[in-house]
C-alpha cells in the first residue's frame, strides 16, 4: 500500500482522487451539509452511529460488534486507506480514527480543517450521495488495539506514575469546577486542560495549528508520556486524540468514559480550580 500521510492538505487530497487512487472518503458533516456539498466520492457517517448514546455513559463506545457494522458497511478492511473529515474542526472526524484504531484499521488520514478549508477555498464539490461498497470481512470479537482505550480503573491506577498525563480537552470553566456538568465538577488531579479549540487555527480555516507540538511539549504533554484523554463524553477529546496520533503518539488513549463517568460516580478523586 503506498504510504499516505497521516494529514491531508486539500490540495494532497485532490491530487489523489485526481489518479483515482483507492480510497474510501468518509464525511462526518451534519447530513444537511452532505446533501449540499461533498468532496466528490465521499460516502456519509452520521457521527452518533460511533456512540453508545445510553445513560450514563452516552459516549462510550457501542462495543466492537457495532464498530464492525459501521465499518463493513463502510467496506473498509485493511486493504483501504480511509480519509476522514467533518464539518466542525475534527471532533466526529476523530471519533471515527479512534474507532479505527481500536479494530486494528489504522490507514486512516485527516482533510486538515476538514470540510471548512476544501469549500471555502474552492475545491471541487459534489451534492450527490455516494453509496459505499459494502463488506463483511470485520468479524472481530474484541479490539485488536485495546491500549487505544483507558478505563476508570486504569486512570486511577496510573495517577501516581511520573509518566502518565490526563489531557483534559474540556473548557477552563469545566476544568476548574465552575460549570457544573456532572454531579461532580473540577478535574482528574494531575490533569493537564487545553481546549480542544487551542489546537484548530481559526485563521486558517480550522486546520490543525503549525506549532501543535511545541503547545504540547510546553504543557508537559511530550511524544514520552503515556497520555489519556477525554472531555465530557470523548467527542471533543476525540479530536485531541487524532492530533497526537497526527503527530506521532504511540502511547495515547482515549477515555471515553470522560467526564460524563468520573464526575458522576462516588469512588473517583477529584481536584478543583486551574491548574
Amino acid at each position: 500500500m503506498t504510504t499516505i500521510p497521516r494529514l491531508l492538505e486539500p490540495q494532497d487530497l485532490q491530487s489523489l482522487i485526481a489518479d483515482n487512487h483507492p480510497l474510501v472518503l468518509v464525511d462526518l458533516c451534519n447530513q444537511a451539509l452532505y446533501n449540499q456539498k461533498h468532496v466528490p466520492g465521499a460516502v456519509h457517517l452520521p457521527g452518533n452511529a460511533l456512540v453508545a448514546g445510553t445513560a450514563p455513559v452516552p459516549g462510550a463506545h457501542p462495543g466492537v460488534e457495532q464498530l464492525n457494522k459501521v465499518v463493513n458497511h463502510l467496506g473498509i478492511d485493511d486493504s483501504k486507506h480511509v480519509v476522514l473529515y467533518d464539518d466542525e474542526g475534527g471532533g466526529w472526524a476523530g471519533r471515527l480514527a479512534w474507532s479505527l484504531d481500536l479494530l486494528g484499521l489504522t490507514h486512516w488520514s485527516y482533510l486538515n480543517g476538514g470540510i471548512v478549508p476544501w469549500i471555502k477555498e474552492g475545491f471541487t464539490t459534489e451534492a450527490e450521495a455516494n453509496q459505499p461498497q459494502s463488506i463483511s470481512t470485520n468479524t472481530a470479537s474484541e479490539f485488536i488495539n485495546p491500549h487505544a482505550l483507558i478505563s476508570t480503573q486504569q486512570i486511577m491506577a496510573s495517577l501516581d506514575s511520573d509518566n502518565f498525563a490526563v489531557w483534559d480537552a474540556r473548557s477552563p470553566g469545566e476544568y476548574s469546577g465552575a460549570m457544573v456538568r456532572a454531579a461532580r465538577a473540577g478535574h482528574i488531579p494531575g490533569a493537564i486542560n487545553l481546549e480542544w479549540t487551542e489546537l484548530m487555527d481559526q485563521q486558517r480555516n480550522l486546520r490543525i495549528r503549525d506549532n501543535a507540538q511545541q503547545i504540547l511539549d510546553s504543557l508537559g504533554l511530550g511524544r514520552e508520556q503515556t497520555i489519556a484523554t477525554h472531555c465530557q463524553s470523548h467527542h471533543r477529546s476525540s479530536f485531541t486524540y487524532m492530533v497526537a496520533r497526527i503527530l506521532g503518539y504511540e502511547k495515547i488513549s482515549g477515555y471515553d468514559g470522560s467526564w460524563a463517568e468520573w464526575g458522576n460516580r462516588e469512588d473517583t478523586p477529584i481536584e478543583l480550580g486551574h491548574q
